[in-house]
């Protein structure tokens, strides 16, 4: 009796999950390094970020509807910074591996340095501050009307971007215990200290 239909074929396996940790740890050393794409269709899977300190200097936020590869529509809050800095950074992604099941993508960085950024756009579902305190604030500006903090010129010219649309903006913000529900990041520049990447078994949100 033949037990072969029951063995894992772990070459083949491996040639099947080395891409996709490889694309994985891309993307982390890409935004190291500053060479993530400012525009680009999105996956539609949520992520987690969790940032301890955020420093922005050119602040915004306006509403636009992100595109996944398979053409759904995401609405998504566009925060922007032209330049922002970034301490205790963790990102977790969850991910279903074949046959070993639920892990998560981790990177991490700006612990022991601060991470810095230059119009960087968070397209978020969700957010959460601890404490936000903001200079020269603008709450109700029209969109098309924004200023002091970027707009990603993507966007500006997106059929989703209403220029009378409702936005904020400020020429300063300082944001502690940041939480956000991410389905996309984009920068001009992203330079992470410490940068670390890592898989782990189970479910590891950010803390």
């Amino acid at each position: 009796m033949s037990h072969r239909a029951g063995r894992t074929r772990w070459r083949r396996f491996a040639l099947i999950l080395t891409p996709s940790v490889a694309a994985c740890a891309a993307l982390g050393i890409a935004m190291a390094q500053g060479a993530l794409a400012a525009s680009f269709l999105i996956s539609g899977q949520r992520f987690q970020v969790n940032v301890d300190t955020l420093t922005v200097r050119g602040f915004s936020i306006y509403v636009m509807v992100d595109v996944t590869k398979k053409g759904e529509r995401v609405p998504v809050m566009v925060t922007g910074a032209r330049h922002a800095t970034i301490s205790g950074l963790c990102q977790s992604v969850p991910i279903d591996l074949p046959l070993l099941g639920p892990h998560t993508f981790k990177i991490t960085g700006g612990d022991t340095r601060p991470a810095t950024a230059t119009n960087m756009f968070i397209d978020a579902t969700t957010e959460s501050v601890g404490q936000a305190d903001f200079r020269d604030i603008d709450i109700g500006v029209a969109q098309g009307a924004i200023t002091k903090g970027p707009i990603d010129p993507g966007d500006r010219n997106s059929r989703f971007f209403d220029p009378s649309g409702f936005g904020q903006q400020a020429v300063s913000a300082t944001l502690t215990h940041v939480r956000v529900t991410a389905v996309a990041i984009s920068a001009g520049t992203f330079n992470i200290p410490d940068l670390r990447l890592r898989i782990e078994k189970g479910h590891h949100e950010c803390p």
